[in-house]
């Protein structure tokens, strides 16, 4: 095996299809070349994972944000601002799915009385918490450009931002509260909102902790 860890990738791919000979071996690079990939790709992504675990640990659904982020662990590899933008993104992306949902929802159906309100609501809701997502995840994006003072003024406003998003799609939530409500219509609502809520509450924990890492 300290042949193997010897042995650089780029000679490895110079050498295409031709074989070393040793005593008692005898190996296809191809080979060797696929066996060195796999044994070294998975360091990387466990580190990542790692990083992406410990780091969820200061979230209020740590599981779901694990589950959430490890799709994205090569790009995060232990980047705390690539960690807080991802996690912004894949909120943005859910809050997206569950505004049409519900958009689409009120659509399909005769709705009317307190249905017809909690929706028209609800629509309101996300829509204000699409907006403020996407800002958050712009404005985190161009923390690049910035430094000092600037840096964490910008923080606080993605902070504040993604603060507004949660209580938005918490209120959506509290408009559904009404036992009078049509079941069907309550739960599928519910069971699409409270995951956003939970998606957005460990972004904005992620996004706390990074700011506070800043100070």
């Amino acid at each position: 095996m300290s042949f193997f860890c010897g042995i650089k990738y780029p000679v490895l791919l110079s050498l295409s299809l031709h074989t070393i000979a040793m005593p008692n071996l005898k190996i296809s690079l191809p080979l060797l070349v696929l066996v060195v990939l796999h044994n070294a790709a998975p360091t990387h992504s466990a580190t990542a994972t790692s990083f992406i675990e410990s780091s969820c640990r200061v979230t209020r659904y740590p599981a779901l944000c694990v589950h959430s982020l490890s799709a994205y662990a090569t790009s995060i590899r232990q980047s705390g601002r690539q960690l807080t933008q991802t996690a912004l993104s894949v909120s943005l992306n859910k809050s997206r799915y569950a505004a049409a949902f519900v958009s689409n929802l009120a659509k399909g159906r005769a709705v009317r009385g307190l249905e017809y309100q909690a929706l028209k609501d609800c629509i309101e809701n996300m829509g204000d918490t699409v907006d403020r997502l996407r800002q958050s995840v712009k404005e985190l994006r161009d923390l690049r450009r910035t430094a000092g003072g600037d840096l964490l003024w910008h923080l606080s406003n993605v902070q504040t931002w993604v603060s507004a998003a949660l209580t938005d799609e918490t209120t959506c939530l509290d408009g559904f509260a009404s036992r009078r409500l049509d079941g069907q219509v309550k739960a599928a609502i519910r069971r699409k909102i409270t995951l956003v809520a939970q998606v957005t509450s460990n972004a904005l924990a992620l996004v706390n902790h990074f700011a506070d890492k800043k100070h």
